[in-house]
């Protein structure tokens, strides 16, 4: 049996705003006694503090009380194409909307370094942290963490409380298999990005559902780690086994793949179709010109810093970017059968 302490002590900012059908600004604002709060939504929010025993912690009173016009930018994973735009994108639109930022990158995504970043990101008073999360253990890290200013997480993958954007990795998946099976492909392939990836297990995922909806069988997928040599040892495998299709995880591990496929004498498209994810510059240029989905990164690095700003002014009935739809590049390296 809990104690009322035991209760207060589990309760967070969180779920007094979810109870009160508000933001935690809204409740912080409460807290802190300021203004521009109506009286009716002020009654519930309070209503709600009581119903839940909330104790606030100190970051919480704080939550509106510093105006430092910085936020915090965590990115997790290798300095890869995508993240590396995105920190860049984020950067740059906060200065565009006045606001500096500080960011730290961590090769490793595990909890403690993570929470360490974090918790110093907020002892230097930034106003809200932006979290571009390539492994599913740096959002297992935030899960249930109060930490007393908004977090918006670059991610192909809803979790948490947190406000998401990115692009909806699943479907683009589904897309990909969906251009494969219109041009005639049944035996189709996978090259999977590392397990604990987030965009790595949603692609994946796509790719198994998409053909199981069809009434294929997929085969094992083959993991990769995102590089061109991890896609060219791969690619040679699969050159053996008289794969028609491919769908590869990213553009980096296709180029390795044509490459191998290519050495073993097969032919790209008239042997095989390979389709890859991302479309980096290059993308266009490799040989033959690799159809793949194009993640707009610039475009989802400015939704974060909307996502932050539509935060931090906390009005009512504001609306936060969705997950973006991917669209498919179609270019020489797919073709019907």
């Amino acid at each position: 049996m809990s104690t009322n302490g035991d209760r207060s002590r589990g309760t967070t900012i969180f779920d007094v705003a979810r109870l009160a059908g508000v933001s935690h600004q809204t409740v912080s604002r409460v807290l802190n006694d300021l203004p521009n709060v109506r009286p009716a939504t002020r009654e519930r929010v309070e209503q709600a503090i009581r119903q839940l025993r909330y104790v606030p912690s100190q970051a919480a009173r704080a939550l509106v009380t510093r105006r430092s016009r910085t936020i915090g930018l965590v990115a997790t994973g290798l300095p890869d194409y995508g993240p590396a735009s995105y920190v860049l994108t984020v950067n740059e639109s906060a200065r565009d909307a006045g606001y500096a930022v500080i960011t730290t990158t961590l090769a490793d995504a595990a909890g403690p370094s993570l929470r360490s970043a974090a918790e110093l990101l907020i002892r230097q008073n930034v106003e809200a942290i932006v979290l571009i999360a390539a492994e599913r253990v740096a959002l297992d890290a935030f899960d249930g963490w109060e930490l007393g200013v908004p977090l918006v997480v670059v991610s192909g993958e809803p979790r948490g409380r947190a406000v998401r954007v990115g692009l909806d990795q699943y479907r683009a998946a589904r897309a990909a298999v969906s251009h494969l099976l219109e041009l005639g492909h049944t035996d189709i392939r996978h090259v999977a990005g590392p397990v604990g990836s987030i965009d790595g297990e949603e692609r994946l995922r796509g790719w198994r559902d998409r053909l199981q909806e069809s009434g294929l069988t997929p085969t094992e997928a083959l993991r990769g780690d995102w590089t061109p040599a991890s896609g060219y040892e791969l690619g040679a495998a699969l050159a053996e086994t008289g794969a028609e299709a491919v769908f590869v995880a990213n553009d980096q591990m296709a180029l390795g793949v044509l490459h191998a496929l290519q050495t073993a004498g097969r032919r790209v498209p008239e042997d095989v179709s390979v389709i890859g994810f991302d479309d980096i510059p290059e993308a266009a240029h490799f040989s033959p010109p690799l159809t793949t989905v194009r993640q707009d990164f610039v475009a989802i690095g400015r939704d974060a810093m909307a996502a932050v700003l539509a935060l931090l002014q906390d009005e009512e009935g504001t609306r936060l970017p969705a997950p973006r739809e991917p669209p498919l590049i179609i270019r020489g390296s797919t073709r019907a059968v």
